[in-house]
This record gives C-alpha cells, structure tokens and sequence, in this order.
C-alpha cells in the first residue's frame, strides 16, 4: 500500500507567492543561486540555499549555513509572508512546459515504507550530500522542498484531479524560465478521503527526483524518533513531504556527459578507437540523437552520430542496456579511462534542459575536449529497475520542468 497523509502546510500568500517560489537548491551552484534571488528577499533560495546570505569564503557545510536557514524561514513565517492552513489537506500542483503540463498529488509519504522499499528508489546517495540536508531538515524542523514521485497511472485519480483544476487555482504564475505553475487545495475532505483511499491501494511509489531530500528525511525521523520517549509513529517527521504524479504524464530529458581531455590520444587515434565499437557518421550541423542506441558527439567543432556496431551484444540486463551504460562500457572506459564516472574528475554532466549549445560552449571554450549527448532513459526503464532493486548509472535521468520549492512546507512540529 502507499500512504498517502494529508497535512497542514505552510503556504505564501497569494500576492507572494511569484516571488517566493524558487528553483531546487540541487540544480543551481551558490554562484548561480546569488545571481538568482540578487534583489528578491522573498526568494525561497534564502531558505533552500542560505549560503547565499553568507560571505562566499564561509564552507557550504558550515554550521553558519544551516543556521542561517532556520533564521531565514522564521522571518518567512513569522512576518506574514506565510500562513498556516488551518487543518490537513492535500493540494495539487501543476506545471507546463512547452505545452506540456503535469499534474502532481501533493501530500506526505511515509518513512516506514521508504524502508520497507514500497518506496524504491533507483539511485546511489553521496553521504556529504545527505549530511548536508539531513542538517538543513534538523535546524529549520522543516521539509522546505518536496520529494518527486511517480506512480503507475490510475484512471479514478485522474478523474479526481480532472474535476478539481476546474475550480480556480489558489496560486498561478510563470516563473523566470517561462515554466507555468498553478496550485490547488483540496478543501473537500470527501475528495481528500478518496484519494486516500485509492493510493493504499497502489504497492509501490517511485523517487523520480530527490534521493538525497528522502534519504536525509528518512535519517531525520530515525534521529528524532529516539530521542522521543513517547513515539507513536503519529508524528509529523515519520512523513515526508512529496509530490506524486502518474508515471506517463512525466518527461525525462537526456542527461549528456562532457569530458575534460582525450587521455592523452590525437584526434585522429581518438576516432580511431571509437570506431572499434561505434559507427561514426559525420553530420553537418549539430542534432540531438534519433533513437535509442544513437548518440551524437562534438569533436573539434564537428558533430558526427554514433551507434553500436553489431558485435557489442547487450543482452537484457536492465543496466547494461541502458544507453548511459552503452557509452560507459565501450568508450568512455575503454578509450578515455573514465572508470567510475560517479567521482572521475575527468567527466562533468549537462542537464538536457541546456541543450546541445551548452555541449558546444564548454567544448569551444577549450575547458572540455570532447561532449556526448544522449537518447533520454524512459520512465518505463527506471520502473523496471527500481521493481528489481537495482542501481541506475550516475546522471542517468534529468526530469524537467523542476518542482519549486516555497510553494508549501511540511513543519514536523
């Protein structure tokens, strides 16, 4: 079953929330998340990044930092910017991009079933990562940005949603990058009770996005939980604030990989050695790749496809088909001695939603030798291994549009 916990959430008001809502502190450096809520004091990144308001000689992990963001979100909810629903709800949040919308089931999930994997996870977690927010959790005593989950899709919750995003959003904006956002709550405890009911019937949820938010929720209920001689397993920090979408309403973007030089080969070994594995095609201008089993590659100003000649047999293991694993296995290991991409400082990762001129740029610029990019994984693929309890390859996925973070908080008061 998913337990699905309605909860009182802490909300901007209206004529704040543009203002409030921020990008997740994951997808933008300090540097970039400076810039970013420069001239905007209600910018969540106060509260998700609060380094921000620090001198940038002071370490990301510093004590200062965690500090700093518990200062920030008592002035959010002590100065009016803020408000308490006055009983639990559930919300639904939408998002649209490029004529593209989805729509999210917002409520809070349970730690015990995270531990039980009837929340699966497909990812690996950095421990200064999860140290980070499990910190950030402790000092505020908040979950300030939502989890993304996925479920397989069932029609009577559609139908449910269908009939509540009639009624008026109670926030709806665009944001800086053009993406819309619209916000419902659910006032209709008959509506709350139904839904309720239907998610205990679906066996597992998926993380599609925040496997380090989970992870450090997890360990913050673990840590309170002993410290608390009276536990019931009622309290708000054994639930974690998420947001739940049906699976094929989600769009994964590729996640492409850059790297840094070409271990020490020309240009002309270096094709050489690809072309042990891959047809190489030249192309005339730049193209993302066509299917599954395609890539495309920049080189010395020059983009050419690439695709697996006959004699690499993939099989059906779910991990070793997998185009990220594809590249891995027979080009970036073999020919530039990337062995663990996950801590080689030669190889960096380009969101999608950067498209192929950030490939060209940092290529151009002499900072990176060569890109690739990649046919994004399917929801389906990271089902299917989350269901068989294995590990994705690093950077394997990049959902977009992100959840904004500061649209409603989950206190564990």
């Amino acid at each position: 079953m998913a337990i699905l916990r309605p909860f009182s959430g802490w909300r901007p008001l209206p004529e704040f929330v543009a203002e409030v809502a921020s990008k997740p502190y994951d997808v933008l450096s300090s540097e970039e998340a400076r810039k970013e809520a420069e001239g905007h004091p209600l910018s969540f990144l106060h509260v998700g990044k609060p380094e921000i308001d620090l001198d940038p000689s002071v370490n990301i992990y510093d004590e200062q930092v965690y500090e700093k963001a518990r200062k920030n979100l008592q002035r959010f909810l002590t100065t009016g910017i803020f408000r308490k629903d006055p009983e639990p709800y559930l919300y639904i949040y939408s998002q649209t991009m490029n004529n593209h919308t989805q729509y999210g089931i917002v409520g809070c999930v349970s730690v015990q079933e995270y531990l039980e994997d009837k929340i699966k996870k497909h990812e690996l977690t950095r421990k200064d990562k999860e140290d980070d927010r499990t910190k950030h959790i402790l000092y505020t005593n908040a979950h300030t940005g939502p989890i993304f989950l996925t479920y397989r899709a069932i029609s009577s919750i559609d139908e449910i949603v269908a009939k509540i995003i009639e009624q008026k959003p109670v926030y709806d904006f665009v944001a800086s990058d053009g993406v819309i956002h619209k916000f419902w709550v659910i006032f209709n405890k008959s509506d709350i009770d139904k839904l309720v009911k239907i998610f205990s019937g679906i066996p597992v949820l998926y993380v599609a996005d925040g496997h380090h938010r989970s992870a450090s929720a997890v360990r913050v209920a673990q840590e309170m939980m002993k410290k608390n001689p009276n536990h019931t397993g009622n309290e708000e920090y054994n639930y974690f604030l998420a947001v739940i979408f049906p699976h094929n309403q989600l769009k994964i973007l590729d996640y492409n990989r850059v790297v840094k030089n070409l271990n020490g080969k020309t240009t002309e070994e270096f094709l050489r050695e690809v072309g042990k594995n891959f047809e190489i095609e030249s192309i005339p201008r730049k193209a993302k790749p066509r299917a599954k089993g395609e890539f495309s590659m920049y080189l010395d100003g020059r983009w050419y496809y690439l695709r697996a000649l006959p004699h690499i047999k993939i099989g059906d293991d779910l991990i070793a088909k997998l185009d990220v694993s594809i590249l891995q296995n027979y080009l970036l290991q073999p020919v530039l001695a990337i062995n663990d991409p996950r801590t080689d400082k030669n190889i960096d990762f380009v969101g999608g939603i950067r498209g192929l001129e950030e490939l060209e740029r940092r290529v151009n610029s002499g900072e990176m030798a060569v890109a690739f990019a990649l046919y994004p994984t399917s929801i389906d693929e990271l089902m299917a291994i989350a269901d068989a309890g294995k590990i994705m390859p690093p950077k394997s996925t990049w959902f977009e549009p992100k959840l904004r973070d500061g649209l409603v908080i989950h206190l564990l008061e």
